[in-house]
């Protein structure tokens, strides 16, 4: 059955996403555009060729892909080719937005959201930028002077000046619904004696580091150590094999894949948690409540995951390790530690639960909304 579109005066008004790259920028992108949705509204997202393959799935009435590349520093040629692909992205955006007349374009961060939100100031259309790291974005940093608003997943975000500061709402960041589910399991304390649910993980890849160094480092445990343990764990294909093995040899109660469909639901099951410190980890670590080992991914130019994963430092609902400090010894004498005073644990896991924002996505919705100025266009659909 074939649905008739209502007619132009009818329809609700139109909210631009602009994502892509990885999903740590689609996830929000995503939880927003079911916020907007359930509210009346009408949302269209502007992508990238990378996440077009698989944003099918995005609660959109559109996804339009726009030419995007990233700048690069180390070559000359690149820069230069990245700057024409941008170019282009811009042009086809500034068409398309004087096409589509969206009432407000929201962009969460990376490249792929310059042109789309270029295109939107272009055409004199409101722009929201959503920062989801605790420090902003070289491409968030080049769009904020332009933004109408800043909407910021943390409390304080370096590289916001004085003069963009009065833009700024801390929204946090928006989780999927499925972690939003996995909150609502409150934290199981670590039996004296009994078993704790380890979950490693790396990111949507699986970090090569925790493959290396986790593997050696319960084998450091003594025998009754590793005996208490129960692991998940996300590994590479190419790394899955060796961390069996050396599981199945040391007889730790160990499942490892390359990808886990119900993450979210295993972070909730999980007594510790040791991972990289991306937006979405953080964000969803808190919003379920969980402790954690922190290894933020070193070399970023910003040092993005280090100020992420500080946010849980400082409150102890996180241990903070540097990757040159993550090693096999180090790891096996905070495992034991964590076996030896469970209770660390619990006051951890409770830290955290009160760093998360679970109505992120309601809260950024407002923000789009008042932005926007689409308050009096719902009422009166309403």
């Amino acid at each position: 059955m074939t649905l008739e579109a209502e007619p132009e005066t009818r329809q609700a008004p139109l909210v631009l996403l602009a994502a892509g790259g990885t999903g740590g920028h689609l996830f929000p992108a995503e939880a927003l555009a079911e916020r907007l949705a359930a509210r009346g509204l009408r949302v269209a997202l502007a992508t990238d060729g990378r996440a077009a393959a698989y944003a099918g799935y995005f609660p959109a009435e559109n996804i339009f892909v726009i030419p995007s590349a990233t700048p690069s520093r180390r070559s000359l040629p690149v820069a230069i080719k990245a700057a024409v692909t941008l170019g282009r992205g811009i042009w086809r955006a500034r068409a398309l937005v004087r096409r589509i007349r969206p009432a407000v374009t929201v962009g969460f961060g990376g490249y792929p959201s310059v042109p789309p939100l270029l295109g939107a100031s272009f055409n004199a259309i409101p722009t929201v930028i959503h920062e989801q790291n605790a420090v902003l974005g070289r491409a968030n940093r080049f769009l904020a002077p332009r933004a109408t608003a800043i909407a910021t997943g943390f409390a304080n975000v370096g590289g916001l000046h004085d003069g963009l500061r009065g833009k700024a709402t801390q929204t946090g960041n928006p989780v999927r619904p499925a972690v939003l589910a996995a909150a609502a399991t409150a934290f199981s304390p670590v039996p004296a004696g009994g078993t704790l649910r380890l979950l490693v993980t790396g990111g949507s890849q699986g970090a090569r580091v925790m493959s290396d160094i986790v593997p050696p480092a319960i084998e450091r445990l003594s025998a009754d150590e590793r005996g208490r343990l129960a692991i998940v764990q996300q590994a590479r294909d190419e790394d899955l094999e060796r961390v069996r093995e050396t599981y199945a040899r040391l007889g730790v109660a160990a499942e490892v894949a390359a990808f886990f469909k119900d993450l979210p639901e295993r972070m909730a099951q999980a007594h510790l948690v040791i991972g990289r410190a991306g937006a979405s980890t953080v964000a969803e670590l808190a919003v379920i409540g969980r402790p954690s080992i922190l290894v933020p991914l070193p070399g970023a130019l910003d040092q993005d995951q280090a100020a992420n994963a500080a946010t849980l430092g400082k409150i102890e609902a996180a241990t903070v390790i540097t990757q040159a400090d993550f090693t096999p010894e180090r790891l096996a004498r905070e495992l034991s530690e964590a076996l030896a005073r469970p209770e660390r644990l619990t006051r951890a896991a409770e830290a955290a639960k009160s760093a998360g924002i679970p109505d992120s996505a309601e809260r950024l919705a407002d923000l789009v909304i008042r932005i926007g100025r689409l308050e009096s266009a719902l009422e009166t659909r309403r």
